[in-house]
Order: C-alpha cells, then sequence, then structure tokens
C-alpha cells in the first residue's frame, strides 16, 4: 500500500516541489493549502494527488485536514508543514495584525496539524518535517516577527521529537535560506527591490554563489522521510549554500 503525506504550502514554492517528489516517489500525497483553484493546478500533473483547502490557522481545520486525509487513505505517513509567510519590518514597524498572522501562519498551523497527526501516527509512526528557516537559527535584518516565529518553530521540533521517539515519530526542521520562489519574489516587492537585482545580490551573497532551489528542499524532505533516515530526528538542518557557516 503507498504512503502518504499531507503537504502544506502546496500551492507553489517548496511546497508545490515537494508534492512532486513526493508523488513521483510513489506516495498518495495531499495538497493541502488556503486557494483551491492553486491547489487543484498543481495537482493536475501528480498521479493519485489530491486536495484540501482550508484555514491551518485554525486548529479544527488542522483536525478536519488529517480526518480528511484518513478517510481516504487509512493512514498517514508523512506530515510536511511548508506554508510560511514573512512581513519585512523592525519590531517598531510591525503592526499587531502582522504579528499575529506571522504567528499563526508559521507557528500555530503548524502546531495544530503537528498535534492532529501524532494522534493518528502513534499508531504505526511516521513522520513529520517542519520548513523553518536558517532566520530560526540566527537573526535578519527586517524580520523580528518572521525570526521569532521560525526560531519557535525550530524549538518546537525538538521539544515534539523528544516527546514523540518512542512512539516511533521522528520529527525534524529543515532550515532554507533564500529560495527561488513566489514569496522570495513577494519579499523583495515588500523591500521595494527589483526581483531580478534582489536575486543577483543573493546569489553573490551565498558562499556557494547561488541561492538553493525549491526542489533541493523537496530532495532533502524526502531523504529525511525515507528509512535511510531512520536516526534522525529532533534536528534543525539548513540548506542555505553555507550561509549559516
Amino acid at each position: 500500500m503507498p504512503k502518504v503525506a499531507i503537504i502544506t504550502g502546496a500551492s507553489s514554492g517548496i511546497g508545490a516541489a515537494t508534492a512532486a517528489v513526493f508523488s513521483q516517489q510513489g506516495y498518495q500525497v495531499v495538497l493541502a493549502g488556503r486557494n483551491e483553484e492553486r491547489l487543484k493546478s498543481a495537482a493536475d500533473n501528480l498521479d493519485g494527488a489530491i486536495t484540501w483547502a482550508g484555514d491551518l490557522t485554525n486548529s479544527q481545520a488542522c483536525n478536519n485536514l488529517v480526518e480528511f486525509t484518513m478517510s481516504q487513505f487509512s493512514r498517514l505517513d508523512v506530515l510536511i508543514n511548508c506554508a510560511g509567510v514573512i512581513h519585512r519590518h523592525t519590531a517598531e514597524d510591525t503592526s499587531d495584525e502582522q504579528w499575529a498572522n506571522t504567528m499563526a501562519v508559521n507557528l500555530d498551523a503548524p502546531f495544530f496539524l503537528s498535534r492532529a497527526a501524532i494522534r493518528h501516527m502513534k499508531k504505526a509512526g511516521g513522520t513529520i518535517l517542519n520548513i523553518a528557516s536558517d532566520w530560526g537559527l540566527q537573526g535578519g535584518e527586517l524580520a523580528a516577527a518572521y525570526c521569532a516565529s521560525k526560531g519557535g518553530l525550530v524549538l518546537m521540533t525538538k521539544a515534539m521529537a523528544l516527546d514523540h521517539a518512542r512512539d516511533k515519530i521522528r520529527i525534524n526542521a529543515i532550515c532554507p535560506g533564500d529560495v527561488d520562489t513566489p514569496m522570495l519574489k513577494a519579499e523583495s516587492a515588500q523591500r521595494g527591490i527589483d526581483y531580478e537585482v534582489a536575486m543577483t545580490q543573493n546569489n553573490a551573497d551565498s558562499p556557494t554563489g547561488r541561492i538553493t532551489l525549491p526542489e533541493e528542499v523537496a530532495a532533502l524532505c524526502l531523504y529525511l522521510a525515507s528509512d535511510s533516515a531512520a536516526q534522525i530526528t529532533g534536528t534543525a538542518i539548513p540548506i542555505d549554500g553555507g550561509n549559516t557557516a
């Protein structure tokens, strides 16, 4: 029986790339996010993929997504929390609404969905992967709320991994640097910087001479979900071209 993976933020960027890679490897994939039309477009060329649209900052919606998956496939092997948001401001310039939105999407949703998934994974084991950020490991300018949320996600990952290691549930965080995604393009627009100019600078700033591709993050997700990574849990793994080094 094929393994089953839920992937959030799956309509674009890292989430869409990860859904494609897992589908190619024979997983039944549930693409989850807010925009049903974009999710269906991302799922069109993936064998056996289905979609679920809803607001995952709501705990009941997270419960519903997991129950929907179980009703369709009777199992859940992998959860990948990819959805994220960034507001490029100092703390002084961050509004209450922007702070709340950042925490809701980047921290609350992974917590609610992981909690719901664990209730089923305790029966047969499983893997949870949280897409954090290298700014969850170190600070970054004009990103106070984002850094706080991703730092919280890293430590939540470690705490949950310890709690559920004996349940055969492995939980890890992946910490990308800049990745060539629509989110990075939107971030450049927030800062009033032309995307091509930003890309040139980001590539130049990386020790490897370029930023990361979504498919490279997806490949790391696939490895961490595999049996080859059976002893890897509670980690926060940078994939940033050496920036955190």
